[in-house]
């Protein structure tokens, strides 16, 4: 496992033997990355992968809500239509509940 160094400006981490000269994403200088503990950069691995998912359940459910609002337009009936609203209302719940996980995450290093 390589060392994990975090930005203590923006909380961008770096991958690697030693933190960047600057930080890719605020541009703030090596000596404001921290290390992270081996505790600290295991979680940020282990989580990875579902942090992973829940960005793409976002990305399908916003998908979901483009194509229900496509069936909606057509109008063809009042069942049909109550259908599409009903997987808007739905994938928004959805939605939500994986944003939220993701900022669970970020709130507890695992990102």
């Amino acid at each position: 496992m390589k060392k994990l160094f975090k930005c203590s400006v923006c909380n961008f981490i770096w991958e690697g033997e030693d933190a960047p000269a600057v930080c890719p994403k605020c541009g703030q200088p090596h000596e404001k990355f921290v290390e992270l503990t081996p505790e600290q950069a295991a979680l940020v691995y282990k989580s990875e992968k579902t942090n992973d998912i829940h960005m793409k359940i976002v990305t399908l459910v916003d998908k979901m809500i483009e194509v229900s609002k496509q069936g909606i337009i057509l109008d063809l009936d009042p069942a049909c239509v109550a259908g599409f609203k009903a997987a808007i209302e739905e994938g928004y719940i959805i939605k939500q509940r994986s944003k939220a996980e993701i900022e669970n995450h970020i709130g507890k290093g695992k990102w």
